[in-house]
């Protein structure tokens, strides 16, 4: 079964399909708000180490913008992109960019941060229980999405800069976790609305500015923070 998804508002409008179909499987506002988390974890840190910084925004770039949702894409039912890239294509793609994500990783667990390991592990199984429905899906839930997604990021950003956790630390990913679940809560009936063809345009338009708004405004808020340590230091 196959619903089309590039309509989506994050989905280009030009270009060949194949380019529209790559850029949409991106979920780019998404994967900014991930990755965002991991950019405010890391500047809760008292002293900021850049290169870690950029290595772990890129670990998450590759692990989660790519990797995870190439394997989406595979273990999705409905088939959201159809079969522009095939499976085999998107397994490639998604070994590929997990590969360099975990080599980037591994190199810091060694010679750093090895508390990082424990998130790299945790996520690493997420990444394919949630995403492939593993254990006949029990871990594709709003819950586990709002942890993988939501505090583990924020984690792991403080821990790439500190190799440990604070009370600061845990609280905040709390709360990143809770932005998580509002989205995944939020994006599933507004999934359901969309590919329905539903005639409850307002209720469609409501979701749709309720996800860019915790896209945006996550995106923003790490952006702020950034350029005001940047300029403290």
């Amino acid at each position: 079964m196959y619903d089309s998804r590039l309509d989506e508002w994050f989905v280009p409008k030009f270009g060949p399909l194949r380019f529209r179909v790559a850029i949409g499987m991106l979920f780019l506002p998404y994967t900014g708000m991930c990755v965002s988390f991991t950019v405010i974890g890391s500047l809760l840190a008292d002293n900021i180490i850049w290169d870690r910084l950029i290595a772990i925004v890129l670990i998450y770039l590759l692990a989660l913008g790519i990797s995870a949702h190439a394997l989406d894409s595979i273990g999705s039912k409905r088939k959201p992109w159809g079969n522009v890239f095939s499976n085999r294509a998107l397994l490639a793609i998604a070994l590929a960019a997990l590969a360099i994500a975990y080599t980037i990783g591994i190199y810091y667990i060694v010679v750093y941060v090895p508390l990082l390991a424990i998130i790299a592990v945790l996520e690493g199984f997420f990444l394919f229980a949630y995403n492939v429905e593993l254990f006949n899906g029990r871990f594709h839930s709003n819950l586990w999405f709002s942890i993988s997604w939501g505090g583990l990021p924020l984690l792991a950003g403080y821990v790439m800069q500190t190799n440990s956790i604070s009370i600061s630390a845990l609280i905040a990913s709390s709360i990143t976790a809770l932005v998580a679940y509002a989205e995944i809560r939020v994006s599933r009936p507004y999934k359901e609305l969309k590919r329905s063809h539903s005639d409850e345009k307002e209720k469609i338009i409501l979701y749709e500015r309720m996800l860019k708004l915790m896209s945006i405004g996550s995106i923003g808020a790490a952006i702020s923070m950034l350029m005001v340590r940047m300029l403290l230091s």
